[in-house]
C-alpha cells in the first residue's frame, strides 16, 4: 500500500511511502521500470516483478476523499487496510468499497476489477457497513490503541520491555558546539566497565491522556430483547471533563443511552444528533469537548519517535532484555478493560481465535508458484503464518510449563504426558516412554528435538512438492523442554491389526520396519538436497529393507491423504571419531559421553561434499590437459589456456579452504562460505574460461545416516557397501578434526574474520562452520597448543583471547545445565529464589561463601512432594559439577582456573541469563567485597537524552555529593515496600535477591523457512554492481527490499540484515543520505527482534556512526560509537581485539572536529590495544604507528611524532623491505618530520630570546613557521582513509587499517589544508583506495 503500510501489511510495490509506518522513504524506493527488469534476463525471477501503479481516489461519506498509490496486484483487502491505517481515515473499520456503484469483493486483485486499470482516474466509494458484534468489538480494541487508552499488557511470550529500541536515545544533546567539552567522547575510559545504563530505555514524558477510562460496562452482554433490535455491546466512558457516559454499541454505529450505574436503559439519550456516530472516535470527539485537542497532542507525542520503534511486532518474537529498569516493574496501571480483553479478541466461547494450524501450513505450501507474484504471495503467507504460529505455540508451552493446562493422559509419568492447547500438540523433550533409553535418556531425547526442529527448517527450506512438515517449535522454559507441534490428521487414529502406525522408516525404533511406494519419490528428492545416501537397513528379524532416508526418519500417510515427514533428528550421520572416543563400551557412566546423538552437522557434510568436487574438478582438468597435450593440435595456445584457467581454478579452490564458483557444464556451482550459500552468475566467464567446462554427471557425493548404528549386513557385497560408508563417515570425521576446527583457530587468529564478541557469536562462528558446540574444548585446547608449536606465535594475545571466551562459554554452557537440573521438577512459584541462590553460587561466592537459599517455608508445606535440592547448593559444590560438566559434555580440564574470569562476572551473568531466558533487574550488582553499594541501591533508567552531556561512569567523574541525596530518595522509594522496609544482614550480604529475577522469558527454537525470492534479488543485486552496472543493480537492490519487507514484514531480522547490506551497498554507490537511512533502520531493527546488545546490533551501530561521519554529522557519529563502545564492554569487556579499528575511527572523527589533543589520545589507546594484540613487529602496529606520529604532529609534538615515525618506518622496512610503498612513505614522512623537529627547535630558540627582549609576537611567528604544521594535518587524512572508504564497516579488525596504503597528499596540499587554504572539513577521501576488509 503505497502511502499507507504497517509492518504487518508490508508493501506491495518498491515504489511505495507511507505516512504511517512503511520503513522505506522516497529516497530510496523507486521501482524498477519494466524495461530495466527486462534487461537483467539472468538475475533470476526475482528481478521480474513487475507491477502497475495506480493512482486511487477514495470518497469518504464525509464528502472527502483520500488519494492513495496502489499497485494492481494488491489484493483490495491491503487496500483497505491501507485506508484503515492513514492518518485521516482510522477511525473507518466497518466499511466495504465500491467501484461504479459496485461492491468489490475484498478478497480479489485490483487488477480483476473490471475497468480499474484502464480507468485513467480511478475513483472508488467507501460506504460504511452494519457492524456484527465481532466487528464491533474489534472496533472497541483499536480505538483503545489509538487513543492511548490501552494500559500494558502481561504477556508470558515476550517479556518485559521486549523489542525495546535505544537508538534515539543516544542522539546528541542540543545547544553544543565544536567544542572540546562538547565531544560525545570527551574524557572517555576505554578501560572503565561498560555502564549498566546503556541497556536501559530513557525514561520518556507520560502520554497525553484522551479519556480517563473506557471499558466494556457492568450491563454487558445486551439481553435478548435488546439483541433482537440490534444491541452489540455496552461500554461505559469517562471523559476528562469527568462526565461519565453510558454508551450503546449498535449494528448502525455507536450513541450515548440513558443508562446510569444503578438503572439500565440502553435506548438513546435526548440530546441531539450528535451523540450518535459510526464511529466510536467521533462520538468520543462530540461528547468531550477536550478530547479533540488532546488526541492531536497524543498523535503528536507518538510522532515523536521514529515509527519503527513504536510499531508492534508482528511477525517475529521481539527481543527481550536480560537487564530490566526498576520502573519498567513498577509501572503498572489499573485498566478494567484489561481483563475483559480476552473476551474483546476472541468472543465469549473463545472460538473465533481457534485455528487449524496443520491444514493452514499443507494449504499454504500446496499454493501456486509458477510466477513471481505467485511466489511473493506464497512466501508472504507463509512467513505470516509461522510467526502467528510461533506465538500461540509458545504461550500454550509456557502455560503447559507452569502446570496450566490438564494432560490428555493424566494416569502417566509426568515427562510422558501429552497436552492440547490451542489445537497445538505439546509433550515434553524428555524420555518419558523409553524410546532414548539406549542413547543416553533424557540427554538424548533433548538433544533429539533440537535437532529436529533444525531438521524441518531444512525441509521447509527445500521446499519439496507433495512431501509436508508438521509446524514446529521447541520451547525452554523454567528447566523444561518442550515441543509444539500442528496436530497430523490421524497420527493418533489406531489402525487396524497388522497395520503399523509408520509408513515408511522405523515404526519401534530399528526392531519393525515399514516401507510405503508412495513416500519413495518424495523422499529420495529431500535425501538428494540433504546428501543421504539410499542405504539398505535390516530389522530384528534381519530382514532387508531398502530406504531412501535414515531408519530414524518417519513417513506418515495423513487421512487428508498428505504425506508427512516426521523425525528429522537424525538426517546426518553419527560423529563416530567422538563417540568411538568420548562414550566408549568401557568408559564408566561418570566418564562416557551424555548421549550418543552426537551427529555432525549439515554445514560439515555440505563443505566436505565441495572439497570433494574441487578435488574432482581439479582431477578431470588435470586429465583434460594431458588429453590435449597428446592430441597435439595447437598444443602450445591450448596448453597455455589451460594452464591459466586450471590456474584460476586451484586459486579459487584453496583459499581458506572455501569454495568459489566454478564452471560445470556452463553452469555455476554455488559458493560455500562458512556454510553460507551465495549464487553467482556463470554468463560473464571470459572465452577462455567457458572452454573449460567439466562435467560432473559422474561425481555423486552422500552419507549413510544409519553407520555405527547397529545395522547388521549379512552378505559379503552388503558388508563391503557398509564398510565403505562408514569409511565415507570416517573422511567427514577426520577433515572436521584435522581441518576445520584449526583453520578456524587459524583464522580467528590472524584476523580472516572477526573476534567472537560473546559466546553466542562463537559458536554461530563454529557452527557455519559445521562445527558442534562439543568442540568447544577441543577449540580452546588447539588455540593453547598453536602458540606451543610456533614461537612466532609464543604469546599471541588472540589465541590468548580466545581460550579465555570458550571457558567462558563452558562454564555458562554447564552452568545451563545444571540450572535445568535443579528447576526442572521445581514448582513455578519457587523460581525466583532458585534462581538466585543459582547464580549467588555461581557470581557471588566472593562476597559471600555461604550463600543461604530463601524458601517460603508456608507454601513449601504445600508442596510436599516436590524436591528442593537447590537449596543445599553451595559455591564449592556448584564449582566441582561445573567442573565435572565441562570435563564431560566438552572433553576439557579447567583446571585450577577461576570458573569466572576475573572482571568478566557482568559477561557471564549475561551469557547465563541470555541462555536461561532470565531477567533481572537492573542494578549494579555486587561481586566482590570492593567498593560495596548500599543495599537495595539499584540503577536508575536514563531520564534523558542529556544522559550522553554528563555520563554515569565511563572515566567521568560523577556530580558532588550534594547532588545525589534526593537521587538516592527517589531511588529507594521506587523499590517494593518489603525491599525497603528493612532488609536483613543476610539479605545485604547476598549479590543476589529473589526479587532481583523479575522474570523468565521462553528461549524458542523455530522451524520457519527464508525467503529465496528475496535473497535471489539481492544476490542479482550485487552481482550487477559488481559488474559496474549500477543503474540495473540500484534496482534490483530496491526490488530486493521490497520483497523483504512484503514477505517477512519490516520488523524482522532478515530485513534488518539487508537493510545493514543495502546501507553498504549505497555507500559505496556514494548515495550517503540513503545509506544512513538505511543505516538507521537496520539499527532499529536489530534492537528490536535480535537484542540491544546483541553483537549484529553493536555491529550496526558502528556502520551507522561511519556513514553519518559520511554525511558530516561527525558528532551525532561520536554519540553513536560511544554508545556501541558501552554495549562492547557489557558484552566481551574492555580491549575487545577488533574495537581498535572503531577506536581508531573515533580518533580520526576528532580529527574532523579539530580536537586534536583528544584524538591523539584515541589513537595512543589503539596503538595500545594493537601492540598487546598484534605484537610491536606487524604491519597493523607499523600503521597505527604512522598515524599515531601523523596526530601527534597535529597536536605540536614533534619530538615524540619523530620518534613514532621512526618506529613505523623500522617495522615497515624489517617487515615489507626497502622497495614497499609503505616503507618509502613513512621514510619520507620521517625525513619530513625531522626536518620540521629541527626548524621548530630552532624557531623556538628565536622566540625565547625575542620574548626575553621585550619583542611581542614572537610566538605567533613560530607557530605560522614552524614546520609541524605541514606534518601535521595528514594524521586527519591518514585516518579519514580508513573511516570513510567506499565499504564504511571497517570494524572487523586492526588489520583492516593497514589495508591501503600510507597518506597519498603531497607536502605541499597539507601545508595549504593545515593553514586553512586548502580543502575544508574533508572526511571522505577519493574512491581508488584500498578498503577496509569488511566484517
Amino acid at each position: 500500500m503505497a502511502e499507507t503500510s504497517t509492518d504487518s501489511k508490508p508493501t506491495a510495490n518498491a515504489n511505495e511511502t507511507t505516512t504511517n509506518g512503511h520503513a522505506t522513504s522516497d529516497a530510496i524506493t523507486n521501482s524498477p521500470s519494466e524495461d530495466a527488469s527486462k534487461e537483467n534476463g539472468e538475475a533470476g525471477d526475482a528481478a521480474q516483478v513487475v507491477d502497475n501503479v495506480l493512482k486511487l481516489r477514495v470518497d469518504l461519506p464525509t464528502k472527502e476523499h483520500v488519494d492513495i498509490i496502489v499497485s494492481s496486484q494488491e489484493q483490495v483487502q491491503e487496500i483497505r487496510q491501507s485506508i484503515v491505517d492513514q492518518p485521516h481515515t482510522f477511525q473507518y473499520s466497518c466499511f466495504h468499497l465500491e467501484y461504479n456503484s459496485k461492491r468489490i469483493n475484498d478478497f480479489v486483485e485490483l487488477a480483476e476489477v473490471e475497468g480499474i486499470v484502464k480507468d485513467s482516474e480511478p475513483v472508488l466509494k467507501l460506504v460504511e457497513d452494519p457492524y456484527t458484534e465481532a466487528q464491533a468489538r474489534m472496533h472497541v480494541v483499536r480505538v483503545r490503541e489509538l487513543i492511548g487508552a490501552s494500559g500494558d499488557r502481561v504477556d508470558y511470550v515476550s517479556g518485559i520491555d521486549a523489542g525495546a529500541s535505544l537508538c534515539e536515545d543516544v542522539e546528541l544533546p542540543a545547544g553544543k558546539v565544536g567544542t572540546e567539552d562538547g565531544s560525545p567522547i570527551a574524557q572517555y575510559d576505554l578501560a572503565a566497565a561498560g555502564p549498566i545504563s546503556a541497556l536501559l530505555p530513557r525514561q520518556r514524558e507520560p502520554a497525553p491522556k484522551t479519556v480517563k477510562s473506557i471499558s466494556l460496562s457492568a450491563w454487558n452482554p445486551p439481553p435478548y430483547h435488546h439483541r433482537m433490535r440490534g444491541h452489540l455491546l455496552y461500554l461505559q466512558v469517562t471523559t476528562l471533563e469527568g462526565d461519565q457516559h453510558y454508551i450503546t454499541s449498535h449494528i448502525t454505529g455507536f450513541y450515548v443511552n440513558r443508562s446510569t450505574n444503578a438503572k439500565f436503559d440502553p435506548e438513546p439519550r435526548s440530546m441531539s444528533k450528535t451523540s450518535r456516530a459510526h464511529s466510536l472516535i467521533t462520538l468520543l470527539s462530540e461528547i468531550s469537548d477536550k478530547f479533540a485537542a488532546q488526541f492531536v497532542r497524543l498523535q503528536e507525542y507518538n510522532g515523536q519517535r521514529d515509527p519503527l520503534a513504536s510499531y508492534a511486532l508482528s511477525n517475529s518474537i521481539p527481543a527481550a532484555p536480560w537487564l530490566v529498569a526498576s520502573s519498567s516493574m513498577h509501572n503498572h496501571q489499573p485498566d478494567a478493560t484489561r481483563a475483559q480483553e480476552p473476551y474483546l479478541l476472541a468472543g465469549a466461547d473463545n472460538a473465533e481465535t481457534l485455528r487449524d494450524w496443520n491444514e493452514e501450513f499443507q494449504s499454504t505450501r500446496e499454493l501456486p508458484k509458477e510466477t513471481v507474484q505467485d511466489r511473493v504471495f506464497r512466501e508472504r503467507l507463509t512467513s505470516k503464518l509461522f510467526a502467528e504460529y510461533n506465538e500461540a505455540a509458545v504461550r500454550g508451552a509456557v502455560l503447559v510449563g507452569r502446570g496450566e493446562v490438564q494432560p490428555l493422559n493424566p494416569t502417566e509419568a509426568r515427562d510422558a504426558q501429552i497436552f492440547v492447547y490451542n489445537n497445538v500438540f505439546y509433550s515434553f523433550g524428555a524420555d518419558g516412554v523409553g524410546t532414548f533409553a539406549s542413547d543416553g535418556g533424557d540427554e538424548a531425547a533433548r538433544v533429539a528435538t533440537g535437532k529436529d526442529v533444525q531438521g524441518v527448517k531444512a525441509v521447509n527450506q527445500f521446499d519439496i512438492n507433495g512431501l509436508f512438515t508438521p509446524g514446529t517449535v521447541v520451547v525452554d522454559y523454567l528447566g523444561k523442554r518442550i515441543v509444539g507441534q500442528s496436530i497430523v490428521p490421524g497420527i493418533f487414529k489406531q489402525r487396524d491389526p497388522g497395520e503399523h502406525q509408520i509408513d515408511y522408516g522405523g515404526v519401534e525404533g530399528k526392531d519393525v520396519i515399514a516401507t510405503h511406494e508412495s513416500f519413495v519419490q518424495p523422499f529420495s528428492e529431500l535425501s538428494k538436497m540433504m546428501r543421504v545416501k539410499k542405504h539398505a537397513v535390516w530389522d530384528k528379524e534381519v530382514k532387508r529393507h531398502d530406504l531412501e532416508a535414515s531408519v530414524e526418519t518417519k513417513g506418515l500417510l495423513g487421512t487428508d491423504g498428505r504425506k508427512y515427514v516426521l523425525d528429522l533428528y537424525r538426517v546426518t550421520p553419527l560423529d563416530v571419531a567422538w563417540l568411538e572416543k568420548h562414550r566408549g563400551e568401557d568408559q564408566g557412566e561418570e566418564e562416557r559421553y551424555p548421549h550418543r546423538m552426537a551427529v555432525l552437522r549439515p554445514e560439515l557434510v555440505d563443505s566436505f561434499r565441495i572439497s570433494k568436487l574441487r578435488d574432482f574438478i581439479s582431477e578431470q582438468l588435470t586429465q583434460k590437459r594431458a588429453e590435449k597435450d597428446k592430441a597435439g593440435a595447437d598444443a602450445k595456445a591450448l596448453t597455455n589456456g589451460d594452464k591459466e584457467a586450471h590456474t584460476d581454478t586451484e586459486e579459487k579452490t584453496t583459499a581458506n579452504g572455501e569454495t568459489e564458483e566454478k564452471k560445470v557444464n556452463g553452469e555455476s556451482v554455488e559458493k560455500e562460505t562458512n556454510g553460507e550459500i551465495v549464487k553467482k552468475e556463470g554468463s560473464d566467464a571470459e572465452p577462455a574460461k567457458q572452454q573449460e567446462t567439466v562435467d560432473v554427471s559422474g561425481f555423486s557425493f552422500s552419507l549413510n545416516p544409519d553407520v555405527f548404528s547397529g545395522q547388521q549386513p549379512q552378505t559379503d557385497e552388503e558388508k563391503a557397501e557398509m564398510e565403505k560408508d562408514e569409511a565415507d563417515v570416517r573422511a567427514v570425521c577426520t577433515y572436521l578434526n584435522d581441518d576445520v576446527i584449526p583453520r578456524l583457530v587459524r583464522d580467528m587468529q590472524d584476523g580472516e574474520i572477526g573476534f567472537p564478541m560473546d559466546g553466542q557469536n562463537l559458536v554461530k562462528d563454529m557452527h557455519k562452520r559445521g562445527i558442534n558446540a562439543r568442540y568447544l574444548g577441543d577449540l580452546a585446547q588447539k588455540a593453547k597448543e598453536l602458540p606451543a608449536a610456533s614461537e612466532e606465535l609464543k604469546d599471541d594475545k588472540r589465541l590468548q583471547l580466545l581460550v579465555l571466551l570458550a571457558q567462558q562459554e563452558m562454564v555458562a554452557r554447564a552452568f545451563k545445565h545444571v540450572c535445568t537440573k535443579y528447576l526442572r521438577a521445581l514448582p513455578a512459584c519457587f523460581a525466583q529464589g532458585a534462581i538466585a541462590h543459582l547464580l549467588n553460587c555461581l557470581l557471588g561466592a566472593e562476597l559471600s561463601e555461604s550463600p543461604s537459599a530463601e524458601i517460603d517455608e508456608q507454601l513449601r508445606a504445600m508442596y510436599s512432594e516436590s524436591t528442593f535440592d537447590f537449596a543445599e547448593l553451595t559455591p564449592s559444590i556448584l564449582a566441582t559439577e561445573l567442573r565435572r560438566q565441562v570435563k564431560l559434555r566438552y572433553r576439557y580440564d579447567l583446571g585450577d582456573e577461576a570458573l569466572v574470569q576475573p572482571g568478566k562476572h557482568l559477561q557471564m551473568l549475561r551469557e547465563v541469563c541470555l541462555k536461561m531466558g532470565f531477567q533481572l533487574e537492573a542494578k549494579d550488582y555486587q561481586f566482590t567485597k570492593d567498593n560495596q553499594l548500599a543495599p537495595g541501591q539499584a540503577l536508575k533508567q536514563k531520564p534523558s537524552a542529556e544522559t550522553l552531556e554528563v555520563p554515569l561512569t565511563n572515566g567521568v567523574h560523577p556530580p558532588a555529593e550534594g547532588g545525589n541525596k534526593k537521587k538516592k530518595k527517589k531511588l529507594a522509594a521506587e523499590h517494593s515496600p518489603n525491599r525497603a522496609a528493612s532488609p536483613s544482614p543476610a539479605a545485604a550480604a547476598m549479590t543476589f535477591q529473589p526479587e532481583n529475577v523479575v522474570n523468565v522469558v521462553p528461549i524458542v527454537k523455530e522451524a520457519s523457512p527464508r525467503s529465496m525470492l528475496a535473497e535471489e534479488a539481492l544476490d542479482a543485486g550485487r552481482m550487477s554492481i559488481s559488474q559496474d552496472q549500477k543503474e540495473l543493480g540500484q534496482e534490483l537492490l530496491l526490488e530486493s527490499l521490497s520483497l523483504h519487507e512484503q514477505i517477512y514484514g519490516i520488523l524482522h531480522p532478515e530485513v534488518a540484515r539487508v537493510y545493514y547490506a543495502l546501507s553498504t551497498l549505497y555507500y559505496s554507490l556514494d548515495e550517503k543520505t540513503a545509506a544512513v537511512e538505511l543505516a538507521k533502520k537496520a539499527v532499529i531493527v536489530s534492537e528490536r527482534t535480535l537484542g540491544v546488545d546483541n553483537s549484529e546490533t553493536i555491529l550496526a551501530y558502528l556502520n551507522l556512526s561511519l556513514m553519518e561521519h559520511a554525511t558530516g554529522n561527525t558528532k551525532n557519529a561520536l554519540a553513536l560509537v560511544r554508545h556501541a563502545l558501552d554495549l562492547w564492554k557489557l558484552v566481551y569487556g574492555p580491549r575487545h581485539p577488533d574495537s581498535i579499528t572503531t577506536i581508531n575511527n573515533a580518533a580520526v572523527m576528532l580529527q574532523t572536529l579539530k580536537q586534536f589533543k583528544e584524538s591523539r589520545h584515541w589513537f595512543a589507546k589503539s596503538l595500545d590495544i594493537c601492540t598487546e594484540v598484534a605484537g610491536q613487529k606487524s604491519v597493523n602496529t607499523a600503521t597505527l604507528l604512522f598515524q599515531y606520529a601523523q596526530a601527534l604532529a597535529l597536536d605540536h609534538d614533534s619530538r615524540q611524532a619523530v620518534d613514532k615515525m621512526r618506529e613505523s618506518y623500522l617495522v615497515f622496512r624489517e617487515l615489507l623491505g626497502e622497495g614497499n610503498q609503505n616503507t618509502r612513505e613513512a621514510g619520507a614522512w620521517l625525513d619530513t618530520l625531522a626536518r620540521s623537529a629541527v626548524n621548530q627547535e630552532k624557531a623556538a630558540k628565536e622566540a625565547g630570546r625575542m620574548i626575553s627582549s621585550g619583542a611581542a609576537g614572537g610566538r605567533r611567528l613560530v607557530l605560522r613557521n614552524g614546520g609541524i604544521r605541514s606534518a601535521a594535518a595528514s594524521a586527519k587524512v591518514g585516518g579519514a582513509a580508513r573511516v570513510g572508504e567506499a565499504d564504511g564497516v571497517t570494524h572487523a579488525h586492526a588489520r583492516a587499517v593497514s589495508g591501503g596504503g600510507l597518506d597519498k597528499r603531497s607536502l605541499d596540499e597539507l601545508v595549504r589544508y593545515v593553514n586553512g587554504s586548502g580543502e575544508q572539513g574533508r572526511t571522505t577521501p577519493k574512491k581508488g583506495r584500498a578498503n577496509p576488509k569488511m566484517r
